[in-house]
């Protein structure tokens, strides 16, 4: 006795999570094959924007320190000088060691680590002072044990932030990825895909096992184990399976685009960062359309740049007297903030109107080469 497309469309679906929850997780597979988790360093200083608040807080410091001994504001200025000429090259001096032997650093227990980094501290700061006592800046006399218990404290203070900031990253992570399965993995997205998914069963099965096989997908990567990033490349594979099941739904109204560079493709983004957007962009631009939209998704390596474009026609309606509902900002804020989180001040977003068309463009580092 055959089953009826509603049972036979559960059944898979059952099956599916089945053999799904009885895969182990990569991470606890063994066996010979199995290889060992990359080391981990406990901070890191190899990002431009650490670099940019050492400078600033190293000058900070200075300038507060000037105005214990400064008679006026140029005798400041001055003071602030001198002591910039030692105390900014033995941060950046510290910085620099320790980006350097990074991957070595990594392999060490964290107490070994913490502890070098204190002592690279010291280290710069007996360089800040040579340099100052070499121009003449200090007399007859150099402070060489203020300055190197200067630039412990200051690798210290360094070290603590960069490793809370390191492990504020992972709470951050899980809360994103909760709001992504809450807010861009809607409940009436899989209830609708699922019924185009049975109403297509009868008259075209092949059809429907593809949309079946692509919803599948989407929710297997947004039921993953977490990860701090994924490639370009992955995102983009991501959007196509869900794209393909909104062609599904709504036809010649939803006319795609793209256009993609390969050498972009390496480049590392949040998980699920795409996906929304895209979502975003059929939401607004082909749901409340009767004539659809154009949705063009772009990827473009500049240099060291990579550029990333989801741009979608807007409805007509929308430039009527009585403007439609908008949405409340959730998933844009979400996006920008993971960027933030990655990337730091090297990611750029924007997000608005432009012209008929409503344009997302973010810009990342591109991957270096090992």
């Amino acid at each position: 006795m055959g089953l009826s497309p509603n049972v036979s469309v559960v059944r898979n679906l059952s099956i599916l999570s089945a053999t799904r929850a009885r895969t182990p997780a990569p991470h606890a597979q063994g066996g010979a094959g199995a290889s060992a988790p990359a080391p981990l360093a406990v901070f890191d200083v190899c990002q431009v924007g650490v670099v940019l608040r050492a400078v600033l807080f190293v000058e900070s410091v200075l300038a507060v320190a000037a105005l214990f001994f400064a008679a006026d504001p140029a005798d400041w200025l001055a003071q602030v000088a001198t002591l910039t000429g030692g105390g900014l090259p033995s941060a950046l001096l510290w910085l620099v060691a320790i980006c350097a032997l990074h991957k070595r650093i990594a392999r060490w227990r964290p107490s070994v680590q913490y502890t070098f980094a204190a002592a690279m501290g010291g280290v710069a700061g007996l360089y800040g002072c040579g340099l100052l006592r070499l121009t003449g800046a200090l007399g007859a006399t150099a402070p060489w044990v203020a300055s190197m218990l200067a630039g412990v404290l200051f690798a210290l203070v360094a070290t603590g932030w960069l490793v809370l900031r390191a492990r504020s990253r992972m709470p951050a992570a899980t809360t994103a990825k909760l709001e992504d399965l809450q807010s861009r993995i809607r409940p009436h997205f899989l209830f609708n895909t699922l019924n185009s998914a049975i109403a297509l069963v009868r008259e075209e099965p092949a059809k429907a096992e593809t949309m079946l096989e692509d919803l599948a997908e989407l929710f297997r990567q947004a039921l993953a184990d977490p990860r701090d990033s994924v490639t370009l490349a992955d995102e983009i594979g991501l959007a196509e399976r869900y794209l393909a099941i909104e062609q599904v739904r709504f036809g010649e109204r939803l006319r795609i685009r793209w256009d993609l560079d390969m050498a972009a493709g390496s480049a590392r983004l949040p998980p699920l960062l795409l996906q929304p957007l895209v979502e975003n962009a059929v939401k607004h631009g082909v749901e409340p359309s009767p004539t659809g939209c154009k949705l063009r998704i772009r990827t473009e390596r500049r240099g060291a740049r990579v550029l990333i474009e989801v741009i979608n026609t807007l409805p007509p309606l929308r430039w009527a007297e009585k403007p439609l509902p908008r949405g409340h900002g959730i998933a844009l804020a979400n996006v920008r903030d993971r960027l933030r989180l990655l990337h730091d001040v090297q990611a750029q977003f924007r997000a608005g109107p432009d012209q008929e068309n409503y344009r997302v463009r973010i810009e990342i580092p591109a991957p270096t080469k090992e």
